[in-house]
Protein backbone atom coordinates (compact mmCIF):
# COMPACT_ATOMS: atom_id res chain seq x y z
CA UNK A 1 0.00 0.00 0.00
CA UNK A 2 1.12 3.22 -0.88
CA UNK A 3 1.85 5.28 2.59
CA UNK A 4 0.27 8.99 2.13
CA UNK A 5 0.96 12.27 4.14
CA UNK A 6 -2.24 12.58 6.39
CA UNK A 7 -3.57 15.51 7.66
CA UNK A 8 -6.17 15.60 10.59
CA UNK A 9 -8.86 18.30 9.95
CA UNK A 10 -11.62 19.77 12.82
CA UNK A 11 -12.48 23.19 10.77
CA UNK A 12 -10.05 25.72 12.63
CA UNK A 13 -7.39 27.93 11.36
CA UNK A 14 -5.10 25.90 12.62
CA UNK A 15 -6.36 22.92 10.44
CA UNK A 16 -6.14 24.85 7.50
CA UNK A 17 -2.62 25.78 8.01
CA UNK A 18 -1.91 22.26 8.60
CA UNK A 19 -3.63 20.94 5.29
CA UNK A 20 -1.46 23.70 3.08
CA UNK A 21 2.17 22.34 4.30
CA UNK A 22 0.88 18.72 4.18
CA UNK A 23 -0.07 19.52 0.97
CA UNK A 24 3.34 21.29 -0.09
CA UNK A 25 5.05 18.01 2.18
CA UNK A 26 3.24 15.44 -0.23
CA UNK A 27 4.46 17.55 -3.40
CA UNK A 28 7.94 16.87 -1.94
CA UNK A 29 7.63 13.26 -1.05
CA UNK A 30 6.06 12.71 -4.49
CA UNK A 31 2.59 10.88 -2.19
CA UNK A 32 -0.29 11.15 -2.00
CA UNK A 33 -2.37 13.47 0.41
CA UNK A 34 -5.32 11.89 2.42
CA UNK A 35 -7.62 14.65 4.09
CA UNK A 36 -9.41 13.36 7.26
CA UNK A 37 -11.64 14.27 9.65
CA UNK A 38 -12.52 12.50 12.69
CA UNK A 39 -15.01 12.90 15.35
CA UNK A 40 -18.33 12.44 17.34
CA UNK A 41 -21.10 15.32 16.89
CA UNK A 42 -22.74 16.51 20.25
CA UNK A 43 -25.17 18.93 20.23
CA UNK A 44 -28.43 18.94 21.53
CA UNK A 45 -30.05 15.50 20.98
CA UNK A 46 -31.74 16.98 18.03
CA UNK A 47 -31.52 20.07 15.59
CA UNK A 48 -34.15 21.24 13.09
CA UNK A 49 -33.35 21.41 9.27
CA UNK A 50 -33.28 25.26 8.61
CA UNK A 51 -36.54 26.01 7.05
CA UNK A 52 -38.61 23.43 7.44
CA UNK A 53 -38.95 22.42 11.27
CA UNK A 54 -37.91 18.61 10.55
CA UNK A 55 -35.84 16.84 13.55
CA UNK A 56 -32.32 16.23 11.94
CA UNK A 57 -30.44 13.45 13.78
CA UNK A 58 -27.03 14.84 14.96
CA UNK A 59 -24.98 11.93 13.52
CA UNK A 60 -26.31 13.05 9.90
CA UNK A 61 -25.48 17.12 10.86
CA UNK A 62 -22.19 15.46 11.74
CA UNK A 63 -21.51 13.85 8.09
CA UNK A 64 -23.15 16.71 6.27
CA UNK A 65 -20.43 18.69 8.13
CA UNK A 66 -17.58 16.60 7.58
CA UNK A 67 -18.14 16.17 3.95
CA UNK A 68 -18.18 19.95 3.36
CA UNK A 69 -15.34 20.17 5.49
CA UNK A 70 -13.64 17.50 3.40
CA UNK A 71 -14.62 18.81 0.28
CA UNK A 72 -14.05 22.41 0.69
CA UNK A 73 -10.33 21.65 1.54
CA UNK A 74 -10.41 19.44 -1.62
CA UNK A 75 -11.05 22.23 -3.76
CA UNK A 76 -8.72 24.66 -2.08
CA UNK A 77 -5.59 22.45 -1.80
CA UNK A 78 -6.17 21.27 -5.78
CA UNK A 79 -6.07 24.55 -6.81
CA UNK A 80 -2.88 25.44 -5.17
CA UNK A 81 -1.83 22.20 -6.02
CA UNK A 82 -2.45 21.17 -9.48
CA UNK A 83 -2.13 17.59 -10.28
CA UNK A 84 -1.53 16.65 -6.36
CA UNK A 85 -3.74 13.25 -5.65
CA UNK A 86 -6.06 14.13 -2.99
CA UNK A 87 -8.00 11.37 -0.91
CA UNK A 88 -10.39 12.32 1.92
CA UNK A 89 -11.81 10.59 4.29
CA UNK A 90 -14.41 10.58 6.99
CA UNK A 91 -13.91 8.73 10.22
CA UNK A 92 -16.09 7.24 12.81
CA UNK A 93 -15.44 7.35 16.53
CA UNK A 94 -13.56 9.37 19.03
CA UNK A 95 -11.21 11.66 17.21
CA UNK A 96 -7.93 10.42 19.47
CA UNK A 97 -7.76 6.54 18.19
CA UNK A 98 -9.31 8.02 15.04
CA UNK A 99 -6.48 9.67 13.94
CA UNK A 100 -4.23 6.88 15.34
CA UNK A 101 -5.51 4.34 13.06
CA UNK A 102 -5.07 6.63 10.64
CA UNK A 103 -1.40 7.44 11.31
CA UNK A 104 -0.52 3.98 10.91
CA UNK A 105 -0.83 3.83 6.97
CA UNK A 106 0.72 7.42 6.55
CA UNK A 107 4.50 8.49 6.17
CA UNK A 108 3.47 10.96 8.24
CA UNK A 109 0.66 12.74 10.44
CA UNK A 110 0.53 16.52 10.10
CA UNK A 111 -2.41 18.15 12.67
CA UNK A 112 -2.91 22.25 13.62
CA UNK A 113 -1.44 23.16 16.92
CA UNK A 114 -2.58 26.82 18.35
CA UNK A 115 1.10 26.48 20.91
CA UNK A 116 0.78 29.68 23.21
CA UNK A 117 -1.36 32.68 22.84
CA UNK A 118 -0.22 36.03 24.57
CA UNK A 119 -3.34 36.42 26.16
CA UNK A 120 -4.65 32.83 26.36
CA UNK A 121 -2.09 31.11 28.33
CA UNK A 122 -1.32 27.41 26.87
CA UNK A 123 -3.90 26.77 24.21
CA UNK A 124 -2.20 23.20 22.53
CA UNK A 125 -5.28 20.79 21.64
CA UNK A 126 -6.00 17.87 23.96
CA UNK A 127 -6.85 15.74 20.71
CA UNK A 128 -3.45 16.71 19.36
CA UNK A 129 -1.67 16.20 22.19
CA UNK A 130 -2.82 13.03 23.13
CA UNK A 131 -2.50 11.57 19.49
CA UNK A 132 1.32 13.32 19.62
CA UNK A 133 1.98 11.47 23.27
CA UNK A 134 0.34 7.94 21.28
CA UNK A 135 1.59 7.92 17.90
CA UNK A 136 4.20 5.68 16.34
CA UNK A 137 4.47 8.06 12.98
CA UNK A 138 6.16 10.87 12.67
CA UNK A 139 3.68 13.47 13.88
CA UNK A 140 4.52 17.37 12.56
CA UNK A 141 2.09 20.00 14.15
CA UNK A 142 1.16 23.50 12.67
CA UNK A 143 0.46 26.60 13.78
CA UNK A 144 -2.06 29.25 12.11
CA UNK A 145 -0.94 32.65 11.00
CA UNK A 146 -2.70 35.45 13.21
CA UNK A 147 -4.50 35.01 16.31
CA UNK A 148 -2.36 36.78 18.42
CA UNK A 149 0.69 34.37 18.05
CA UNK A 150 4.13 34.81 16.51
CA UNK A 151 4.74 33.17 13.51
CA UNK A 152 7.91 32.51 11.48
CA UNK A 153 8.23 34.73 8.69
CA UNK A 154 9.86 33.36 5.38
CA UNK A 155 12.64 34.95 4.35
CA UNK A 156 12.77 36.59 1.26
CA UNK A 157 13.43 34.60 -2.00
CA UNK A 158 16.61 35.05 -4.12
CA UNK A 159 15.68 35.65 -7.84
CA UNK A 160 15.18 32.15 -9.69
CA UNK A 161 14.19 30.17 -7.02
CA UNK A 162 11.24 28.51 -6.17
CA UNK A 163 8.63 28.81 -3.38
CA UNK A 164 8.60 24.99 -3.22
CA UNK A 165 12.59 26.01 -1.39
CA UNK A 166 12.59 28.82 0.50
CA UNK A 167 15.86 27.73 2.21
CA UNK A 168 14.77 28.36 5.61
CA UNK A 169 17.05 25.83 7.57
CA UNK A 170 15.64 22.74 9.27
CA UNK A 171 16.71 22.66 12.83
CA UNK A 172 17.23 19.34 14.64
CA UNK A 173 17.58 19.23 18.45
CA UNK A 174 20.05 16.41 18.47
CA UNK A 175 20.23 14.37 22.48
CA UNK A 176 24.05 12.67 22.11
CA UNK A 177 22.58 10.11 25.12
CA UNK A 178 19.53 9.59 23.19
CA UNK A 179 20.21 9.41 19.54
CA UNK A 180 18.08 7.70 16.94
CA UNK A 181 18.92 6.98 13.54
CA UNK A 182 14.85 7.38 12.25
CA UNK A 183 15.17 10.68 13.86
CA UNK A 184 18.60 11.93 12.32
CA UNK A 185 17.40 10.70 8.71
CA UNK A 186 14.66 12.37 9.15
CA UNK A 187 16.08 15.46 9.62
CA UNK A 188 18.86 15.44 6.96
CA UNK A 189 15.89 14.11 4.14
CA UNK A 190 14.01 17.23 4.81
CA UNK A 191 16.58 19.15 4.53
CA UNK A 192 17.47 17.64 1.66
CA UNK A 193 14.17 17.83 0.04
CA UNK A 194 13.85 21.49 0.84
CA UNK A 195 17.66 21.86 -0.34
CA UNK A 196 17.73 23.50 2.92
CA UNK A 197 21.14 24.05 5.50
CA UNK A 198 20.64 21.75 8.18
CA UNK A 199 20.88 23.63 12.09
CA UNK A 200 21.76 20.98 14.47
CA UNK A 201 21.18 22.55 18.01
CA UNK A 202 22.83 19.91 20.90
CA UNK A 203 22.97 21.15 24.60
CA UNK A 204 25.14 19.61 27.56
CA UNK A 205 25.60 20.90 30.85
CA UNK A 206 29.13 20.91 32.15
CA UNK A 207 30.31 18.55 35.28
CA UNK A 208 29.89 20.34 38.92
CA UNK A 209 33.52 20.28 39.75
CA UNK A 210 34.60 22.84 41.35
CA UNK A 211 37.95 24.25 42.86
CA UNK A 212 38.05 27.02 45.42
CA UNK A 213 34.67 27.81 44.98
CA UNK A 214 35.24 28.16 40.71
CA UNK A 215 34.78 26.01 38.10
CA UNK A 216 37.68 24.14 36.43
CA UNK A 217 37.60 26.22 33.01
CA UNK A 218 40.36 23.45 31.71
CA UNK A 219 38.37 20.26 32.44
CA UNK A 220 35.45 22.27 30.75
CA UNK A 221 37.53 23.39 28.27
CA UNK A 222 38.37 19.29 27.87
CA UNK A 223 34.42 18.30 27.85
CA UNK A 224 33.41 20.73 25.12
CA UNK A 225 36.01 19.23 22.99
CA UNK A 226 34.87 15.51 23.59
CA UNK A 227 30.92 16.94 22.98
CA UNK A 228 32.42 18.26 19.79
CA UNK A 229 33.94 15.39 18.82
CA UNK A 230 30.85 12.64 19.64
CA UNK A 231 28.77 14.95 17.85
CA UNK A 232 30.72 14.88 14.39
CA UNK A 233 30.85 11.49 15.12
CA UNK A 234 27.07 10.64 14.97
CA UNK A 235 26.80 12.78 11.99
CA UNK A 236 29.33 11.59 9.92
CA UNK A 237 27.55 8.36 8.12
CA UNK A 238 24.84 10.84 7.80
CA UNK A 239 26.51 13.57 6.06
CA UNK A 240 28.62 10.97 3.76
CA UNK A 241 24.61 9.95 3.02
CA UNK A 242 23.14 13.23 2.06
CA UNK A 243 26.24 15.10 0.97
CA UNK A 244 24.67 17.78 -1.08
CA UNK A 245 23.32 18.96 2.76
CA UNK A 246 24.84 21.93 4.08
CA UNK A 247 25.42 20.74 7.89
CA UNK A 248 26.03 23.90 11.46
CA UNK A 249 25.75 22.77 14.62
CA UNK A 250 24.99 24.72 17.82
CA UNK A 251 26.55 23.25 21.12
CA UNK A 252 24.78 25.20 23.97
CA UNK A 253 25.40 25.24 27.25
CA UNK A 254 22.61 23.97 29.45
CA UNK A 255 18.95 22.45 27.92
CA UNK A 256 18.30 22.52 24.62
CA UNK A 257 14.39 23.92 24.34
CA UNK A 258 14.97 27.72 24.82
CA UNK A 259 17.63 27.24 21.75
CA UNK A 260 15.23 25.29 19.82
CA UNK A 261 12.14 27.83 20.23
CA UNK A 262 14.51 30.72 19.23
CA UNK A 263 15.79 28.88 16.29
CA UNK A 264 12.52 28.27 15.36
CA UNK A 265 11.35 31.78 14.53
CA UNK A 266 13.23 31.98 11.43
CA UNK A 267 13.33 27.99 10.50
CA UNK A 268 11.52 26.02 7.63
CA UNK A 269 10.83 23.12 10.79
CA UNK A 270 12.27 22.08 13.53
CA UNK A 271 12.92 18.52 14.29
CA UNK A 272 12.75 16.19 17.56
CA UNK A 273 13.06 12.94 19.05
CA UNK A 274 10.37 11.36 21.17
CA UNK A 275 11.10 8.11 23.01
CA UNK A 276 8.35 5.61 23.41
CA UNK A 277 7.79 4.91 26.96
CA UNK A 278 4.82 5.51 29.43
CA UNK A 279 5.14 8.01 32.26
CA UNK A 280 3.82 7.50 35.52
CA UNK A 281 0.80 9.34 34.71
CA UNK A 282 -0.67 9.49 30.94
CA UNK A 283 2.37 9.51 27.94
CA UNK A 284 5.62 11.14 27.89
CA UNK A 285 6.50 13.99 25.82
CA UNK A 286 9.56 15.65 27.87
CA UNK A 287 10.64 19.19 28.52
CA UNK A 288 12.39 20.28 25.34
CA UNK A 289 9.11 18.85 22.90
CA UNK A 290 6.89 20.62 25.75
CA UNK A 291 8.70 23.62 25.20
CA UNK A 292 8.74 23.64 21.43
CA UNK A 293 4.62 22.66 21.22
CA UNK A 294 3.71 26.27 23.45
CA UNK A 295 6.29 28.85 22.60
CA UNK A 296 7.74 27.13 18.47
CA UNK A 297 7.34 29.38 15.54
CA UNK A 298 7.82 26.94 12.98
CA UNK A 299 6.13 23.68 12.37
CA UNK A 300 7.39 21.17 14.50
CA UNK A 301 7.99 17.24 14.02
CA UNK A 302 8.18 14.37 16.44
CA UNK A 303 9.67 11.48 15.37
CA UNK A 304 9.42 8.83 18.22
CA UNK A 305 11.62 6.00 18.56
CA UNK A 306 12.43 3.20 20.72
Amino acid sequence: MTRTVTVGLDGSPTSVAAADWAAREARLRDLPLRLVTAGEWQPPAYAPTAGLGVPVPPSDLQHAWAQRLLDETRTRVAERRPGLRIDTDEISGLPVPALLKAAEDAELLVLGSRGLSKTAGFLLGSVSLSVLASCRRPVVLVRAAGHGEEEAQPKPLARGLSAATDHRDVVLGLDLHKTDDAVIDFAFDAASRRAARLRIVHGWTPPPYHYGGRLMPDLNDRTATQVGRELSDVLRPWQEKYSAVEVGTQVTVGGAGRHLVDASHDAALVVVGRQIRRAAVGAHIGPVTQALLHHAAAPIAVVSHD
